[in-house]
């Protein structure tokens, strides 16, 4: 313990420039101890009486001292002080420390200050020592800098900056960092602010030096005769020099700023070649390319590029180093030069991919197009081998083909195989051997070309041949199923009629009528995917129609699935026949319960697409057009991509046999393709299925009749069977004389007699000649036709041509299993008659005939 006097108790630190004495000493201790004992001796010898008075004026004395010294210690004036603070050595690092130090109380005095500081701030001794803003703050350089140092003392933050000083005189200034801490971290430490100023004069200086070797070299980069630059790992431009900048048209301070990269400079494929060099950990590689460069007016021209890449030790490319030599004037002045140039640029231009080979298939050299192929097909930099761009299935093709290159082999046959990669891509391949005397690292030239698009485009119209073959076969096979069901369908009727419900045989008749009408419904779906269905278009408000069928939708989807109709505003108006866009609905409806099983959502979401945003859809064969949009869309288990294409093929299904005819999607194909309409599906497993289906707009004529006219070619279209089972109690006997032509003779004779039980008198004709002799023989006249559309020697349309220049008035039925479209193109102009589609039952038959008896001629 040492006692140290302080008079100014603010300046608790001490003034560190003097050195401390040293605090305590051990020697002193024993010194008064052993006098104090030898007293205590001596005094024992005089007796207790004579020394009684020395005794207690020892202990007086002994008491003061030790009373004044707690009322000194009480009051600061004596400290016990740890010996740690006077340690010499850490005393002297601050002393002696080249750059200056000073502390200051919270009211900014000056409590310790090291000799450097002293020096830098122009103080002749301890006595002249100033704080920091008392020496620098009336500089108007550094007067900011010093005023956001004292804020950030006042505060206990850390500061630096770095000002520079004008020399007095003339004299050259010089340039000062300053500094500013907390002298702790605890409370009372913390408004203690350390201050630290260090020359750095010189560091500048050198800094400038290198600054200007700097600018100097740029200068001369900049301006060589031949151009540089610089890509980094994203591929964009780092720097370019001012020749290479010329030569392009661009703004060097343009390319500065940033933004352009690698592909807008080089012209062609050519970017693919710098990014295809081979990555070696922690070596540098160096190769040389001979490309085109594209100008910033689109011209291109001919470099040739040294071009270095560093790689790190984990492969990873650092940026390129970019030698650019243009050779634009070699095709001027040297002859076998501009040769070369215009080789390299059929070479690197040309659109197939051109690479040679050795006899194990490795990738000798290439051009820009091969190289962007194998980044396409996402083969790494250190594959080499040209098989690797082929599927593994297909490879063995391309090995043979190599190998016969080898044995110079000539005559080698194109191989067209699966390239490797995610998406189905295919490439054909002509294999042409390399003399051998010329080079022994290649063995052929092999020049691959993409043929993915071609095959599509065959798949496609292979798709629509079948497409077209399968529709015509339907529609065919549908002519005659309705001709038999016709007859069944009669015949059945006449059953009905004999046997009461009572009869045991009642059940077993309506059995057969319920299969007929459901074979009747297969027929009719065939005939909508072959597009030869009758339909029966009117103009409809999409959204009104969808709203219609909601309640029955909700019924078929079940509970398990939800149900969201999301209708466009304005739509515009489509002409469609009402029932078939239903069955369109249902159809698709019903698929997507099928797919979710385990419930989700159906979304029928409708908007229009004006004619610009049709343009920009990514369908085929859809031509801009103005459209209306239904969609489809579930959140089922969707369709794989194996057997997206065929899910509109007739009677193709993934349901198990007897729970699906397969007619569903082939259907709704059909009706909208008939329509006038197109229909695309988008689909990813596990991810939901959308139709979308294109309705084209209907535009209204200029003048709307109120009463349905006949069609355009005089076709009156009604007679809808619907409309006479609506009505089945109305009275259809009548009176009259029908010619009935029917080339079928037991389908014939049925028909006959059903019309004969209505009160009618019916002569029957084979064909269309036949008829017209009997309409020669029947001396009353005929009252109506009902004829085939498809019969021997004469069909339909030439009869009632021919019938109607004898009988202008002559009414004229049509039944037929074909669609009215497939007949009616052949009718003259104005001729009007009635159609009834095969097959039907008695009492359409009936109704039909009673509907166009009444009819005023």
């Amino acid at each position: 313990m040492t006692a140290e006097t302080d008079h100014d108790l603010s300046r608790e630190p001490v003034a560190a420039h003097e050195p401390s004495p040293r605090s305590g000493s051990i020697a002193l201790v024993l010194l008064v101890a052993t006098g104090l004992v030898a007293v205590a001796i001596g005094l024992m010898t005089l007796g207790r009486a004579q020394a009684q008075p020395y005794i207690l004026g020892i202990l007086a004395v002994l008491a003061m001292i030790g009373l004044f010294n707690l009322f000194a210690f009480a009051a600061g004036i004596i400290r016990f002080v740890d010996r740690n603070l006077d340690d010499p050595v850490m005393g002297r690092i601050a002393d002696h420390a080249f750059d200056g130090l000073a502390v200051t109380d919270p009211r900014g005095h000056v409590v310790y200050s090291n000799a450097a500081y002293l020096t830098l701030t122009g103080a002749s001794g301890p006595q002249d020592v100033r704080p920091v803003e008392r020496v620098f703050i009336g500089n108007p350089d550094v007067s900011e800098a010093v005023f956001r140092l004292l804020k950030a003392a006042r505060e206990g933050k850390r500061q630096q900056e770095e000002v520079r000083i004008s020399g007095h005189d003339g004299s050259q200034g010089r340039w000062l960092r300053m500094r500013v801490r907390p002298l702790g971290t605890g409370k009372r430490e913390a408004k203690y602010a350390v201050w630290s100023i260090a020359d750095i004069t010189r560091d500048r200086e050198r800094q400038e030096d290198v600054f200007q070797e700097l600018q100097h070299a740029i200068e001369y980069l900049d301006h060589a005769p031949c151009g540089f630059f610089s890509v980094n790992p994203a591929s964009e431009l780092a720097y370019v020099n001012a020749t290479l900048a010329n030569w392009l048209d661009y703004d060097l301070a343009e390319i500065g700023s940033g933004g352009l990269k690698l592909a807008d400079i080089v012209s062609g494929d050519g970017a693919s070649l710098l990014s295809s060099i081979v990555a070696v950990p922690g070596e540098v590689k160096t190769e040389v390319f001979d490309i085109d460069l594209r100008m910033r007016t689109g011209k291109t021209m001919p470099v040739r590029l040294y071009h270095k890449l560093a790689f790190g030790a984990d492969g990873a490319p650092g940026p390129s180093r970019t030698l650019v030599i243009s050779r634009a004037r070699d095709e001027r002045s040297d002859p076998d030069r501009a040769a070369e140039v215009r080789f390299m640029r059929f070479f690197d231009h040309t659109p197939m991919a051109i690479a040679t080979v050795d006899r194990g298939g490795n990738v000798v050299r290439a051009n820009a197009r091969y190289a962007k192929l194998a980044q396409a097909l996402g083969l790494d930099s250190a594959s080499k081998s040209i098989f690797r761009a082929i599927n593994a299935r297909d490879r063995h093709l391309l090995i043979a083909a190599i190998n016969q290159a080898a044995e110079n082999q000539a005559d080698i046959a194109p191989v067209e195989v699966a390239l490797e990669g995610t998406k189905e891509r295919w490439g054909q391949f002509f294999v042409t051997p390399v003399d051998a005397a010329e080079n022994d690292a290649e063995a052929a030239i092999v020049h691959m070309l993409e043929t993915t698009e071609r095959r599509a485009l065959e798949n496609q119209i292979n798709q629509s041949q079948k497409m077209e073959t399968v529709g015509q076969l339907a529609g065919g096979i549908a002519h005659d199923f309705n001709n038999v069901l016709s007859a069944i369908m009669m015949a059945n009727d006449f059953l009905l009629n004999a046997h009461k419900p009572t009869d045991p045989s009642f059940q077993d008749i309506m059995q057969i009528k319920q299969n007929a009408t459901r074979a009747a419904t297969l027929v009719r779906q065939l005939l909508a995917f072959s597009r030869r269905q009758t339909l029966r278009p009117q103009v409809l408000d999409l959204g009104d129609a969808l709203s219609d069928l909601t309640m029955l939708l909700r019924r078929l989807i079940g509970e398990k699935v939800k149900l969201d109709l999301i209708h466009g505003r304005d739509l515009w108006p489509v002409k469609v026949d009402v029932s078939q866009f239903e069955q369109v609905i249902v159809n698709l409806a019903v698929n997507a319960r099928d797919a979710m099983p385990d419930g989700g959502k159906l979304i029928i979401r409708t908007a229009n697409v004006a004619t610009d945003e049709a343009g920009k859809l990514a369908y085929k064969g859809m031509p801009a057009a103005d459209y209306v949009r239904i969609e489809v869309a579930d959140t089922g288990t969707g369709i794989p991509a194996d057997i997206r294409d065929k899910i509109f093929e007739p009677f193709f299904s993934t349901k198990e046999v007897g729970k699906g005819t397969g007619l569903g999607l082939s259907t709704v194909y059909g009706i909208v393709k008939q329509t006038g309409g197109f229909i695309y599906v988008d689909s990813q497993p596990g991810q939901g299925t959308s139709f979308h289906i294109f309705l084209p707009r209907h535009h209204a004529e200029p003048d709307v009749q109120v009463e349905q006219p006949p069609a355009a070619n005089g076709v009156a279209k009604d007679a809808a069977p619907a409309a006479t089972e609506a009505k089945p109690r109305t009275d259809l006997t009548g009176q009259g004389t029908i010619l009935l032509v029917e080339d079928e003779e037991g389908l014939r004779a049925l028909n006959a007699r059903g019309l004969r039980s209505r009160g009618y008198t019916v002569v029957e004709a084979e064909n269309g000649v036949e008829a017209m002799e009997m309409l020669e023989e029947q001396s009353g006249g005929i009252d109506l036709v009902v004829s085939d559309v498809v019969m021997p020697e004469m069909d339909g349309p030439t009869l009632l041509k021919a019938m109607r220049e004898k009988n202008p008035d002559i009414r004229f039925i049509f039944v037929s299993g074909y669609a009215e479209d497939a007949f009616e193109k052949s009718l003259p102009e104005g001729q009007q008659f009635d159609f009834l589609p095969k097959p039907f039952t008695l009492s359409q038959l009936v109704a039909a005939v009673k509907e166009t008896m009444t009819k005023q001629g």
